[in-house]
């Protein structure tokens, strides 16, 4: 079985002169490649000089992480694509968990390790954790971090589980349902497009695992920080192209206006702070959903599971009303 770590980079030489070293030392299982997204400093110098075994796909533009990384993974044959982010570092043996769980479980589509804070490593990170769910209204968030309350791991998460949604900063996906699901919505430009396909791998009647038995360490907020208002818009927007594409359509209707409602609240709380930009951020996001509807509507998944696809109804309520702020409770 090959499996291809594929790494996506723009502008982050820094990253790469960081974080490869242990990927190149730790992974001699597989390919290593770094798709580059039209970046305008040195990075590519640098891995021609200092990793020339490193394969380089050098793509026109800067498309963002759905389109980067389709157009890469159509220029890689390999059995199992890894999508690592620039800023992640890897540990001894961490494939090796990985790889036999794909040779054994033939119906398992993707994958996720336990993902920890580089800055903090004995805490879980916040983009992935011990991998991801998500509530009715399409809220997201991970055993070991449940919006801000991010969990210290004390191998509470050591198992091998079904999850919802695999953590783009590293996801290991099956060629071959990677390309018969559609890729990645182009269209998302960057944040939770990993959920949209996972979702869409799940209405096919897939599986995906996290397991606690690989480890790597992410930094979080190398290429679009936390607290910028770009994010708050691509997260927001793009929660609720994932609802329009994948819920159920006797229930897709109510669910979007009540998550618009409770995103016009959050919008409220953030003008109340003097977030302004965060706020407009909001405000955008929906008027991009407006005018975008009927083009994402057309997108949606024909092959509807009937199955529940939420661990919990209304993630908010459990955790700002009844205080359930960690994953157990």
């Amino acid at each position: 079985m090959k499996i291809a770590i594929v790494i996506l980079n723009w502008n982050g030489r820094h990253l790469l002169e960081q974080f490869l070293p242990s990927v190149t030392s730790y992974s001699q299982e597989a390919s290593i490649y770094v798709a580059d997204n039209a970046s305008t400093d040195d990075s590519i110098i640098f891995l021609k000089t200092q990793y020339p075994h490193i394969t380089i796909i050098q793509n026109t533009t800067n498309g963002g992480y759905a389109k980067g990384y389709n157009e890469a993974l159509s220029q890689i044959d390999s059995d199992i694509f890894c999508l690592l982010n620039s800023d992640v570092s890897v540990t001894k043996n961490w494939l090796v968990p990985i790889k036999r769980i794909f040779d054994v479980q033939s119906d398992v589509a993707a994958l996720q390790p336990k993902i920890l804070d580089h800055k903090k490593p004995d805490y879980f990170e916040y983009a992935g954790a011990a991998g991801g769910y998500i509530d009715r209204f399409g809220y997201p968030y991970c055993r070991g971090r449940i919006f801000e309350t991010i969990e210290k791991d004390t191998g509470q998460y050591n198992d091998t589980t079904p999850i919802f949604w695999a953590s783009g900063a590293c996801l290991f996906i099956r060629k071959k349902v990677f390309d018969t699901v559609g890729m990645f919505d182009e269209d998302y430009f960057a944040h939770q497009e990993e959920i949209d396909l996972c979702w869409r791998i799940h209405n096919q009647g897939h599986k995906i695992l996290y397991t606690g038995s690989s480890t790597v360490f992410h930094v979080g907020g190398a290429t679009l920080n936390a607290i910028s208002p770009q994010k708050t818009f691509l997260n927001f927007r793009n929660s609720l192209f994932n609802l329009v594409k994948n819920l159920p359509s006797k229930t897709m209707l109510f669910i979007i206006f009540f998550r618009m409602v409770l995103d016009g609240i959050a919008g409220i709380k953030f003008l109340v702070e003097g977030k302004f930009s965060h706020f407009s951020a909001i405000f955008k996001a929906h008027c991009h959903f407006y005018l975008n509807f009927f083009k994402f509507f057309k997108k949606r998944n024909k092959s509807e599971k009937k199955t529940n696809y939420y661990e919990h109804k209304f993630i908010l309520w459990d955790y700002f009303i009844l205080k359930n702020v960690f994953f157990k409770k």
